[in-house]
């Protein structure tokens, strides 16, 4: 199969033949950038709330490339491939900086398995956690990678680990920090070949937290107001802070806050499903912890978590619930709202 490719250092989109429905969205995309227009249309993707679409300024979007360009080290007619959808922010991203660096594109629909037709080395890609996990075996062609949309479970990080650690790759993994206001990322969180705790943040921006513990950011390149989240962090120095969890998600057990994303990641470095903490309505203790796991019910998993040794004694799920598909935003995002409403306790 033939992999389209454009190559933005000699670029003549009418001669180029796109024929998917989403190589044909990429061009659409790419003459909305050359228009006289200085906005571009975002959709968000609607994890934490209502999707919805809004305005931005071309050369915010340009800051935020060089930005991302810079720290990886791109330069002209360095490959990268784009597989994520492009009416998000992370697609979108992804063609302004090949634009903007003047790198060839390779195009291939977003999918589980987006390398699974690539035969030589790409120099740059995005991906999300899920389809990481569906291209272990082909990571190696990737020379730097970065992994958004959803964050990138201990078990993941071990697989990658494990594929790499007999290769001769050069590849560099990291994960990213940001959202449709901050124009994909503003900071990123080495995997490998290190793995560090903290993500560090891109010069330029400034972060601060509010009385709840949750992040500030001030990113003036990329969008002129102070853009205050639910994200409940830890910060080390000015251009470092290690995520905690979404204030949103934090499930209110008999008194005490408990951060489902850490219960994940302890989970997950034990078992390989997707794993997701709820807090269920308890007349006792307002909200009991559960565990979602997706798959078929197994009692082998089960004991794996009785086994696991929680910080806490009220960090214990009080069930384990098997579901057969744990529903996801288009973007992979597990979709927590949906969960709650779909599970039967």
């Amino acid at each position: 199969m033939e992999i389209m490719q454009i190559d933005f250092n000699n670029l003549n989109i009418n001669q180029l033949s796109f024929e998917t429905e989403f190589e044909k969205k990429i061009k659409q995309f790419v003459e909305e950038w050359f228009s006289d227009s200085t906005m571009v249309k975002v959709q968000t993707s609607g994890s934490t709330g209502v999707p919805k679409i809004f305005d931005i300024e071309k050369n915010k979007m340009i800051n935020s490339a060089e930005m991302t360009c810079d720290f990886l080290g791109l330069k002209e007619n360095d490959t990268a491939l784009i597989c994520l959808p492009v009416e998000y922010i992370s697609g979108k991203m992804m063609v302004v900086r090949s634009i903007i660096r003047k790198l060839k594109l390779i195009i291939v629909d977003p999918a589980l398995k987006p390398l699974e037709n690539i035969n030589d080395e790409v120099d740059f890609c995005a991906m999300t956690p899920l389809q990481v996990e569906n291209s272990l075996d082909e990571l190696y062609l990737i020379k730097n990678l970065i992994i958004g949309g959803a964050a990138v479970s201990e078990s993941l990080k071990a697989k990658i680990a494990q594929v790499l650690k007999f290769s001769d790759s050069q590849t560099k993994i990291y994960e990213t920090y940001g959202m449709s206001e901050t124009l994909s990322h503003i900071g990123l969180k080495q995997i490998l070949p290190q793995a560090e705790d903290y993500f560090t943040v891109f010069e330029n921006v400034s972060i601060s937290i509010d009385e709840r513990g949750c992040l500030k950011i001030f990113a003036p390149n990329l969008n002129s107001e102070i853009l205050q989240t639910n994200d409940l962090v830890e910060i080390k120095n000015e251009n470092q802070f290690k995520f905690l969890g979404r204030i949103d998600h934090v499930i209110n057990s008999g008194g005490a806050k408990i951060f489902p994303e850490q219960l994940e990641a302890l989970v997950k470095k034990e078992i390989p499903n997707e794993v997701v903490f709820l807090g269920i309505d308890d007349e006792s203790l307002g909200q009991k912890v559960v565990v979602i796991i997706e798959g078929e019910k197994s009692e082998e998993v089960i004991n794996k978590i009785s086994k696991i040794s929680f910080e806490k004694n009220f960090h214990k799920p009080k069930d384990v619930i098997f579901v057969e598909k744990i529903p996801r935003t288009p973007n992979g995002k597990v979709n927590r709202l949906e969960l709650t409403k779909t599970i039967n306790i």
